[in-house]
């Protein structure tokens, strides 16, 4: 793959394909506005939405009114941080519908999954505000919280013919990869976690999913659980992209494509590395 232009470097034009990061551009400033390749897979869900929100940023406005602007979710607003005060977080936006939001990359990307799956984003922010209401809102999360946590930071839904999901339960990287290859052509991946997304603004190969089993439909059921075990999945081992994978033995790397644990690990879900 051609190499890639590090933010700040250049000003882009902007377009369907390249966001510009102008380090003290105006008295805002724009430093934290990463280049963002927004024809690479993994963006696809949202290649409309992103580059319409950051052209508003590039333009001069804050996150949360570039943001407002293109919200058409009901009961669902971007404010500024200290509009929280106090409040447990999770709590606050459940209480409020509001979402305090930062002028940075990574509340840029939380934002875009918001207006995405409004209904998913949802479904975590009230299962943490069940829990908090149950347990408190100290500084310990608890167990329950930390796996949402953790999916709504790395998660990703993969919808996949019966096989491959067995494959990537296993861990068996070349049953996955290689020898059911043409069964990703029925398969996909949608990446929903935002700190993910922001690490995949400058793909590496060790970046790692938490991967839910299930169509996007089924993760929006009420009855539906956002629980463990998530699978491990190297996003840059899905075939179709990343160049390199082409190649069998990108799959040959056990620093990322780890075999499974032991069965008497009590954390056999945890990721390969990222």
């Amino acid at each position: 793959m051609s190499s890639r232009r590090k933010p700040g470097s250049r000003t882009f034009a902007l377009n369907q394909r390249w966001i510009p990061a102008f380090a003290g551009m105006t008295s805002k400033g724009l430093a934290w506005l990463p280049v963002i390749d927004w024809q690479q897979p993994w963006f696809a869900p949202y290649r409309e939405l992103g580059p319409a929100v950051a052209a508003r940023v590039a333009a001069g406005d804050s996150l949360t009114r570039a943001l407002n602007a293109h919200c058409a979710v009901a009961d669902l607003q971007f404010v500024a941080p200290q509009v929280q005060g106090g409040e447990v977080y999770e709590a606050f936006v459940a209480r409020t519908g509001c979402v305090p939001t930062r002028d940075n990359a990574h509340d840029f990307f939380n934002g875009m999954v918001w207006l995405r799956w409004p209904a998913l984003k949802r479904r975590i922010n009230l299962l943490h505000a069940g829990e908090i209401a149950r347990q408190g809102g100290g500084a310990t999360r608890g167990a329950v919280r930390d796996r949402l946590t953790l999916f709504d930071e790395n998660g990703a839904l993969l919808a996949a013919p019966r096989a491959l999901q067995s494959a990537l339960q296993r861990r068996d990287w070349q049953d996955l990869f290689i020898a059911q290859r043409a069964l990703w052509h029925s398969a996909r991946l949608t990446i929903v976690g935002h700190a993910l997304l922001e690490k995949l603004v400058q793909p590496r190969k060790a970046i790692t999913s938490h991967v839910w089993l299930g169509d996007a439909a089924h993760a929006f059921a009420a009855s539906a659980p956002i629980e463990p075990p998530f699978a491990p999945l190297p996003v840059l081992g899905v075939p179709g992209w990343w160049p390199g994978n082409e190649d069998r033995d990108f799959y040959a790397d056990v620093a990322v494509f780890r075999p499974a644990r032991s069965p008497r690990s009590k954390d056999s879900a945890h990721p390969c590395r990222s």
